[in-house]
This record gives C-alpha cells, structure tokens and sequence, in this order.
C-alpha cells in the first residue's frame, strides 16, 4: 500500500458554456496511475464549476445527468436581470475588471440551488462516476482556464471537532459569510487547522440537527448576487423564470393572469425534468403546480447541510484551509433562527 497521498492538479478545456465530464473517465491514465490508492479527494477552484455530489451521482444514470442540471439552470435564465450582472454596480470592480468580468449570476444560482460541492470524496475504483459540472466555461466566446486537485490516499481519520455559533439577522431570508472578519468565524477555523501540524486533510462543516431551514454552500459572497439575487430566488423560485415574460411576479396585477399560469407551467415543465432523471413518474404534477407559488424555493432546492473544505500545507509547511480566488463558506436560512443564530458542527479529519 502507498505511503504518502498523491497529490495532482488537472486542467479541463470546456467545449460549451455548459459541460459535463466524468473525471475518471476524462483522466483515465491518471487514475489508472493511483490504483495503490483506495480513496480520492476532488477539489475545485471556482464557484461556477464543480462536483455533484456522490449520492445524487449514483442515483442518476449517465445520460441523465444533463437533465438533472438543466434543470437549474432552466430556472435562472442567463440574461434575465440579475443584479449581480449589472457591473456598472459591482464596487468590487474597476475598469478593466468590468470590461472582461463575466455575467454569470445564472450559473451561481444553479450551482448553489442544485447543491453542487467544490469538494467530494469518492472511492478510486472502476464505474465510480465522478461527475464535473462547469456551469459557465466560456466567457466572450473563449473556454476559461478550469482546474480541478486530485488527492489519492488511503484513508481519513478525526482529529479534531468543535462547534461555531453563527449569528444571523432578524430577517428571515439571509446569507452569511463565514469568512466576514467582522465575525471572527473564519480565523477561529484557521487556527483551528494550524494547530494540528497535520499535512492534508478535510475541514467539515454541518449544520447543528436541530437547526432547519437553513443550507451551507460554498461560493461567491459577491453583495448584489447574495443580497438581492438569492433572496430574491428564495423568496420566489419563479422570480427569474417570468423576468422575461414581462416581470411577470415582480408586478403579478400588470399583466394578465395567463401570464402567471404560463409562468407556473414553466417551472413545474423545469422541475419535471428533475424529477425524470430519477425515473419518477408524474402522479404529483398537479399537486406542485397549484402550490406553485406558495411553496418556498427551498422545498426544491437541493441545498446542502454540510460543505468540506481541503486543507493542506504550503511552503510553510503550515497547514491552512485551501481556498479558490472567490470561494467562501456560505450558510443560507430562508425561515427565523429561533435563537437569531445557528450552530454549525466542525470536524478536521486527515488523510494520509
């Protein structure tokens, strides 16, 4: 058996803006290279790209993966005046960031809304799908530079766990940063993982089981895109469906009723095909499309209750949480915390 974890960083060229590869099929002579190791980590470096989750993979047949996604990205419409693509309002931007900056708040969406992970674990055996998903792999017509860490090692044991208490507004749609310094949450985390010594390894964060309605992702804290955007989508699921049906939801008393039943009829038509990939039959269309728009985004949404970071050394030698250029750990509620804040539970686990 290895020794020591194998540690690689692969490129993807995308052919579309939306793409979908199985890595192990993709980069079959790399993996055929780990077969002394009986486990892979994946990580991604981007926010708009990523990994479905092991779970859903293998309950979804290869040729219906696409279908699965599409649904997401069919409710957030690219160009359907989200306020994180209007740059002229983004402070975070200068000048030429602007000129070259993508309009990708749909594929943020998609990418939180369909619990799409920047980091998974899988097995390293023959039909284990690992399935890479790049939501936005082109900007002005050009393939952006995608890239993906590959650990191979033998096992994964705990070393450490705590608990973190995250204080959230009174309002009952809100977002989070972990990383917000004014919180503190994110240095405790980093000391945290230093002060194991340890080489590589997994940070895991959970949402307590007492706390509901509430996720965790991992992604851009951009202000417009989490702020407005997604507050807007968990308010209203269809909210972007209808933006190019005249604003259909924004002002539902301007336009005729039709309008909003061609607008529920979009959606329910969107979560069908969600609901095809998992080879279930339609016995409760109906049900959802009269509760289309009472029901919260939430109860569709495949949000997540735990995201993992990848931890590992640098040229230090000091172990730190490895971080993508925009990525942030995220916590996402949608209904009251009873305490006006919710408690996360943290574990560090080391691979070797």
């Amino acid at each position: 058996m290895a020794e020591k974890p194998l540690d690689l960083t692969l490129e993807l060229a995308p052919k579309a803006r939306f793409d979908v590869v199985d890595l192990r099929t993709h980069f079959s002579a790399e993996h055929g290279a780990l077969g002394a190791y009986p486990n892979c980590l994946y990580w991604s470096f981007h926010t708009t790209a990523g990994f479905l989750d092991r779970s859903l993979a293998a309950r979804l047949s290869e040729q219906h993966i696409p279908g699965y996604v599409d649904a997401f990205r069919a409710l957030f419409p690219e160009g359907a005046g989200y306020a994180h693509d209007k740059l002229e309002r983004r402070g975070d931007l200068d000048p030429a960031q602007r000129a070259v900056e993508p309009r990708n708040a749909d594929s943020h969406l998609a990418f939180i809304a369909g619990g799409l992970r920047t980091c998974v674990m899988h097995p390293n055996r023959e039909g284990e799908k690992v399935c890479w998903v790049d939501l936005d792999g082109m900007n002005h017509g050009k393939p952006r530079r995608r890239l993906t860490r590959l650990i191979a090692f033998n096992r994964e044991r705990v070393v450490r766990k705590t608990r973190v208490e995250v204080p959230v507004s009174a309002h009952p749609i809100d977002s989070v940063n972990l990383k917000d310094p004014r919180l503190g949450i994110y240095a405790q985390l980093t000391q945290f993982v230093k002060d194991t010594g340890m080489s590589t390894g997994r940070l895991r964060i959970a949402l307590d089981p007492v706390e509901r309605h509430s996720a965790l992702t991992v992604n851009e804290y951009e202000t417009l895109l989490m702020r407005h955007d997604l507050a807007e989508v968990l308010r209203n699921p269809l909210r972007f469906v209808a933006e190019k049906s005249r604003h259909a939801l924004a002002n539902p008393l301007a336009v005729p009723a039709r309008t909003l039943d061609y607008a529920k009829y979009d959606f329910v038509r969107v979560l069908n095909k969600g609901l095809d990939a998992f080879g279930l039959r339609g016995s409760i269309i109906e049900k959802v499309m009269a509760r289309t728009l009472a029901v919260p985004a939430a109860r569709f949404f495949r949000m997540r209750r735990s995201v993992s970071l990848l931890v590992s050394t640098g040229d230090d030698r000091t172990p730190t949480i490895v971080e993508g250029l925009y990525q942030s750990p995220i916590l996402v509620q949608w209904q009251h915390a009873p305490r006006q804040s919710r408690v996360l539970d943290v574990s560090l686990t080391e691979i070797n």
